[in-house]
């Protein structure tokens, strides 16, 4: 594989479709070329390790055409926290479905990166780096408490080592993809490499759609983006082939400042769609519950919400489908369930998936890990204090009430940013309290739910994010074109 790659200019317009190539073309150079490999990296400081033999190994058993090659250009993947993964993911497996001899290396830099193991298992997809588990989740941004405990944790020396494994990778990396912000963005540019970078986590909306008193959305308003100086410079970069955003608006803010931004889609709303609840909960009204799943605030969370939700009168049942993460776990849960009053039942029908079902009342609540995309098409509203799963909910018109706590993550400024990204479509609560109340008058006026639901459809747009970025993946990135 040769060093040099042509560049090719992304569109304008971030409303143009992408660029069809010339199929005979790409037959002749993929039977002229060994497939490109490519590599994942992930967002905040913490990197999932899967020793490279292990993947080796179970490409000794995988279709041939699945099979990551131990010699050919990859290219690398950098994400750096627990949406940015999922995202990243989305991204990987549309590549994979346009380009299924193409294989990919990840690196996630927060958590373990749990979600590629499925593909990781299949055998095209492999994760490099060091990994660790950082008390702030990966928002040590939130607050002073949070970075110092980060730091206190070895950060700086993990930031370290996966600089130098991401140098290690150089000479058999083909590109580099970024998914997140600052952080992955500078790791790919410091290789010297072709790379592309997908800005997930910022959007325009924050303070264009009423911002607040804060210094931070007042500096943001001055800039003219939420992106700042320094991450335009890298973007503007002549190694940097590809800058798509998460909306229009805030591609057009970047091109403001001359970085050839787009915004080809959203892959937050891709494999999710609306369909009717199952008949066992028809009867009821259907609220999702998401806690997060950062320990020990997600229990903490969890425990708030339910709490909010027991205060609220229902003259009919009201069913909470708890959608877990792979934390908090069950037994976690179990303790603090009986001490609200619940007991234990079987769930009245096997096609809920329910791992758990708890009574209190006219409250049934269903706890399921790994849930999220079923259940969630089944809500009338939510309550929440995440962060990407709550996007995806008001993305599918279900709008949301949130429940700001003492973070790390789900901070009053993170909640009151998000309810602003989202136009609305979730709303903060002060107290337990309120958010029963408000949740009793959210259900009882449809109006407002269509309203709410509308923007939230407006603010994160449709599905089919993920294979238009995959198709600009391939036109700017791949070698040789």
């Amino acid at each position: 594989m040769q060093d040099a790659f042509s560049v090719v200019p992304t569109y304008q317009q971030e409303d143009k479709s992408v660029p069809k190539h010339n199929s005979d073309r790409e037959d002749r150079v993929m039977r002229t070329k060994a497939a490109p490999r490519f590599e994942l990296g992930i967002k905040d400081l913490q990197s999932s390790a899967l020793p490279l033999g292990h993947a080796a190994a179970r490409s000794r058993t995988a279709p041939l055409a699945d099979r990551i090659s131990e010699t050919d250009p990859a290219l690398l993947v950098i994400s750096n926290g627990h949406g940015e993964d999922l995202i990243a993911l989305q991204i990987i497996e549309a590549l994979h479905r346009l380009q299924p001899a193409w294989t990919v290396k990840v690196l996630p830099l927060v958590g373990q990166g749990s979600c590629f193991q499925a593909a990781i298992e299949k055998g095209w997809v492999q994760k490099i780096g060091p990994g660790a588990r950082l008390p702030s989740g990966g928002f040590s941004n939130q607050s002073l408490g949070a970075l110092l405990s980060d730091l206190m944790a070895g950060l700086p020396l993990l930031t370290w080592k996966q600089w130098i494994c991401l140098r290690r990778e150089r000479k058999s990396t083909a590109a580099i993809l970024a998914v997140g912000d600052l952080l992955p963005l500078l790791m790919a540019w410091s290789t010297r490499r072709p790379f592309g970078f997908i800005g997930t986590p910022k959007s325009d909306y924050t303070w264009s759609s009423g911002p607040g008193q804060a210094l931070s959305d007042r500096y943001h308003a001055l800039k003219g983006s939420e992106w700042d100086p320094w991450e335009w410079h890298v973007m503007k970069r002549r190694g940097c082939r590809l800058v798509a955003m998460r909306d229009r608006l805030t591609a057009r803010g970047l091109r403001r400042h001359g970085v050839n931004a787009t915004s080809p889609g959203n892959p937050m709303m891709d494999g999710l769609a609306p369909s009717d609840p199952p008949a066992s909960l028809e009867r009821c009204r259907r609220i999702l519950l998401l806690c997060g799943s950062r320990m020990p605030e997600a229990l903490n969370n969890f425990r708030r919400l339910i709490s909010g939700l027991l205060q609220m009168p229902s003259p009919v049942p009201l069913a909470v489908l708890a959608a877990l993460g792979s934390t908090p776990l069950q037994q976690e849960l179990k303790e603090l369930l009986q001490n609200l009053g619940f007991r234990s039942c079987p769930p009245p029908s096997s096609a809920l998936e329910a791992a758990e079902c708890w009574v209190n009342g006219p409250v049934l609540l269903l706890i399921g890990p790994g849930r999220f995309q079923q259940w969630v098409a089944w809500a009338e509203a939510g309550v929440a204090t995440a962060g990407t799963a709550t996007e995806q909910m008001v993305g599918l018109g279900i709008p949301a009430l949130s429940l700001p706590g003492r973070g790390p993550q789900f901070t009053r400024g993170f909640a009151e940013r998000q309810s602003r990204l989202l136009g609305g479509a979730v709303r903060t609560c002060e107290s337990e309290q309120e958010l029963g109340r408000r949740l009793a008058q959210l259900l009882n006026d449809p109006l407002l739910r269509q309203e709410m639901g509308r923007m939230g459809r407006q603010r994160m747009g449709p599905a089919g994010g993920s294979e238009a970025i995959a198709r600009e993946v391939i036109g700017q990135l791949a070698p040789d074109r």
